[in-house]
């Protein structure tokens, strides 16, 4: 942020943290200068199945969120703390275009969601898509339940043939026929990674006639194909 002069977003979880310290860290960002978070649940750990919050944690990202928003407003868990200046974080959270995966049905998914625009969410950052009907379909969707805070989609590069299978596993998403068969009939993994990047500058380029706030990139640590990405669309 200091060097690129580009805002930092943490990425701000329940699991693993009460909410004195999740206050802590929330004073020290502010403290550097960092007013822009996302709010998440988080993940469950994989031996236990199923999320469980720490003692005295946050059990859902509205509960979370509900937190940054008071402190927002001055109201801090210590004593000591009350009369200190406000901190003053713009507030993002998780999107599902293809419902998340523990929730029963898109509408009961979207009903948290709104829940949570209701609550103090300022903008919305969706779960990767490879289709982005899913992600139209989502944002009219949204709309019509009064959600008018920014969508902003998430996109990821598919570069290995091993990911047509892990991706849907663990992100509960679908890969699009024309990508499965681009990638299935390439025969290295160069090519392979050419397949999904070339897929992705189309997806973008779509997103950006649209309108779209901006592009948020699932890097998973390969920057280069983000680049190229980014080059041919903006």
């Amino acid at each position: 942020m200091n060097k690129y002069g580009i805002d930092a977003v943490p990425h701000i979880i329940c699991g693993g943290f009460s909410k004195d310290e999740t206050e802590n860290a929330l004073i020290d960002l502010s403290f550097l200068g960092i007013d822009n978070v996302l709010v998440l649940r988080g993940d469950s750990i994989k031996t236990e199945g199923t999320f469980v919050p720490e003692p005295n944690g946050n059990a859902y990202a509205i509960d979370l969120l509900e937190q940054v928003v008071r402190m927002n407003k001055g109201h801090y868990l210590e004593d000591e703390l009350q009369g200190v200046a406000p901190t003053k974080f713009c507030i993002g959270v998780a999107g599902y275009p293809e419902k998340h995966f523990e929730a029963p049905n898109m509408r009961t998914d979207l009903k948290y969601l709104k829940a949570k625009v209701d609550a103090g969410a300022e903008y919305i950052v969706t779960q990767m898509f490879f289709n982005n009907s899913k992600y139209f379909e989502f944002v009219d969707t949204c709309r019509e339940m009064g959600i008018n805070i920014p969508i902003i989609p998430g996109i990821k590069v598919l570069t290995t043939k091993k990911q047509l299978t892990v991706l849907p596993s663990i992100f509960h998403i679908d890969i699009p026929d024309d990508l499965e068969d681009a990638v299935e009939a390439a025969t290295t993994n160069a090519m392979v990674k050419e397949a999904g990047i070339e897929w992705t500058i189309q997806q973008c380029k779509e997103l950006k006639a649209a309108g779209v706030p901006c592009i948020h990139f699932y890097t998973m640590g390969n920057s280069d194909t983000c680049k190229r990405v980014a080059s041919q669309v903006f």
